[in-house]
């Protein structure tokens, strides 16, 4: 008994390694550049490394759906297992590149790879964890994340010691060993429909259900606010995460090498704070009322907004630490509630396949603002442009309060 009670948490611990290898592969690029087009010339345009950094979210982001809607099929164990071995071994040949075509090719395979383990990890442990305890979980397992964006601005930092081949050689070497861990600790916990036990489904049966969850999804009116929701906040996200430490070098007139580590463990420290008040407030809130968790997600809006006009428009090392910091606990806030607010409109069977379909529309929008702001970046315009997108974030908090009324705490 004692070991059920533990094991929810130690599943949250496992993946929370994973989640930081996650976004450290795939976050310590947006920092590396300067010592990258010594060797790549294309990467001297920043427009090429826009395109870099968004052929990764295009993928990513398309590919969702599709690997939600396997998650929702298949051992989840194994889906996370392979999504980590295969972007680790991408993350080590990245090494080995010599032309920019080489990098796009294998940031694409990694987009493709990383699509699988977001949707299959939150439904995971959204079914390890009930109503006293998801939100607190997912905001842990999100903190991963932040940790591995904060590490991952230390990749200027590592390829400066040694070089930018040996810093993706050693992290996925490390992911690939931690794969072959992962299969002998993690297990699936899978909520299996009375209907559904003990039946054999036909390849033509599976796809029927495939098509079936989307179905049932999208004529829900309330999944879509829930995808505007999380794909508006995704603009001003993704924006930090690929442009931050540019936007922070352009502005306080400082070296890559400071303000990599300065931009991103700011954010990534103001983020892990976020998570954690934003999971422990709305698994409170919500066992006194039912919006608790709309409620919270909202403060979190509402931190971003006076965030993103301090980055875009201020010039002080104040001003922009300042909405570093507030965007961060924002967006942590916001992070760790959206699949516990899923997991009040969507039954257990479709969670994936519904995190999958926020997913692409929070990267699709997140690629196009990456290289969009590649070419600001070119022209001078990034902070601006940046600080514009708190308009955005204005119009979905309206929307949100005004429309997202669960009548449960967990949809079944």
């Amino acid at each position: 008994m004692e070991h059920k009670k533990i094991y929810p948490w130690i599943v949250v611990a496992l993946l929370w390694f994973v989640a930081l290898l996650n976004y450290m592969d795939r976050q310590m690029l947006s920092v590396m550049r300067e010592s990258m087009m010594i060797d790549i010339v294309a990467l001297e345009r920043a427009a090429n490394f826009g395109r870099l950094m968004s052929i990764f979210l295009w993928i990513y982001g398309m590919m969702s759906p599709f690997m939600g809607s396997i998650a929702d099929r298949v051992n989840r164990k194994w889906l996370i297992v392979c999504s980590l071995f295969i972007w680790s071994a991408v993350t080590l040949l990245m090494g080995l590149c010599t032309t920019f075509d080489q990098l796009y090719v294998l940031r694409a395979i990694m987009g493709a790879s990383e699509a699988a383990y977001i949707p299959a990890a939150l439904a995971l442990i959204a079914d390890y964890h009930k109503d006293k305890t998801r939100s607190l979980a997912i905001g842990i397992h999100m903190t991963g994340l932040y940790v591995g964006q904060a590490m991952g601005g230390f990749g200027v930092t590592i390829a400066a010691t040694f070089s930018w081949q040996h810093t993706f050689f050693s992290l996925g070497f490390i992911g690939i060993l931690y794969s072959i861990i992962l299969i002998y600790v993690l297990k699936e916990k899978r909520i299996v429909l009375a209907a559904d036990n003990n039946t054999k489904r036909s390849l033509k049966d599976e796809i029927i259900s495939v098509f079936l969850g989307l179905k049932l999804l999208l004529v829900n009116i309330s999944f879509w606010i829930i995808l505007l929701y999380f794909a508006t906040p995704s603009l001003p996200g993704w924006a930090t995460k690929n442009w931050l430490p540019t936007l922070f070098a352009d502005s306080l007139h400082i070296s890559m090498e400071q303000a990599g580590p300065l931009s991103t463990i700011a954010m990534a420290v103001a983020s892990f704070v976020g998570v954690i008040l934003g999971g422990i407030l709305s698994d409170r809130w919500v066992l006194k009322n039912m919006r608790g968790r709309i409620y919270t997600g909202a403060i979190g809006l509402s931190l971003m907004i006076p965030a993103l006009l301090l980055l875009g428009f201020g010039n002080t090392l104040l001003e922009i630490v300042s909405g570093a910091i507030f965007f961060g606990v924002g967006f942590g806030i916001f992070d760790a509630n959206n699949m516990p607010i899923l997991c009040q409109f969507v039954a257990p069977r479709y969670r994936a396949t519904g995190y999958g379909l926020m997913n692409m529309t929070g990267v699709l929008a997140g690629a196009f603002i990456t290289g969009y702001l590649g070419q600001s970046t070119d022209t001078g315009h990034l902070g601006n442009h940046i600080g514009l997108l708190s308009v955005g974030i204005v119009v979905v908090l309206i929307l949100q309060l005004a429309y997202l009324r669960p009548t449960t705490i967990d949809k079944n």
